[in-house]
């Protein structure tokens, strides 16, 4: 069976007059953002911050540098002390050919002595070359009681590579201890940028705003200081 629509009732039919009119809503501003103020401190605390980087940087470079000058110091004294090898090495060879001119020289003196000409001229023959320049020298003087051996003109096999390599020794000790000092250097600037960061936080625990200004003010002084004497530093890389 189908099932009869009730049909709406007369007179209730909805008018479209009769329905309200959505009003436009009004546009209203809004409020403008207020500028984001800046607590109190602001500037010094970014000084603060500004010194702080700047410090831990410098004083860093001063401890690389302060090792790396101990480093060339222990270097320098190892060279030093090998160089000194070479000084005894060339004064054993000296030695050893001032002994040998003076057992000849013995030999022509007590031929002399004996007025055995033929062994007397049989030993000059067999003088060095670096004795014979002495020996004429001598002869040039009129024969002085000091000998040959106290002439300028005698200078054995090993006497001038001794001076040069005991000078070159002399040298590398001078060197490392000048790299020493300049560590030295680093480490006391060390020092001068930890009083640096020192004055710098404690310029942020004070309460007073003028006593904070000063400690920072000496902060930075310490720090321009510190960084002019740190330009004037040799480095090593």
């Amino acid at each position: 069976m189908r099932r009869a629509v009730p049909q709406p009732a007369e007179g209730i039919g909805i008018s479209t007059a009769e329905v309200p009119e959505k009003q436009p809503t009004e546009h209203v501003p809004e409020p403008a953002e207020e500028p984001e103020k800046r607590p109190p401190g602001h500037v010094r605390e970014t000084v603060v911050v500004g010194v702080l980087s700047v410090t831990a940087v410098l004083a860093a470079w001063c401890g690389f540098e302060s090792s790396k000058w101990s480093g060339e110091m222990s270097t320098a004294f190892s060279q030093a002390s090998s160089a000194r090898i070479q000084p005894a090495r060339q004064d054993g060879v000296a030695n050893a050919a001032r002994q040998a001119d003076l057992t000849i020289w013995g030999v022509y003196v007590q031929a002399r002595a004996q007025r055995n000409t033929a062994l007397a001229t049989y030993v000059e023959r067999r003088f060095t070359d670096h004795f014979r320049v002495a020996y004429q020298a001598w002869l040039a003087q009129g024969e002085p009681t000091n000998g040959p051996f106290k002439m300028k003109e005698y200078v054995p096999p090993g006497t001038t590579e001794a001076a040069a390599a005991d000078k070159r020794a002399d040298a590398r000790f001078a060197d490392a201890l000048k790299f020493n000092q300049r560590g030295d250097n680093y480490t006391i600037l060390t020092v001068l940028f930890a009083l640096v960061l020192f004055f710098a936080a404690a310029s942020t625990r004070l309460g007073r705003t003028r006593a904070q200004w000063i400690l920072l003010g000496a902060a930075i002084a310490f720090l321009l200081t510190a960084t002019v004497i740190l330009a004037t530093f040799p480095i090593v890389l």
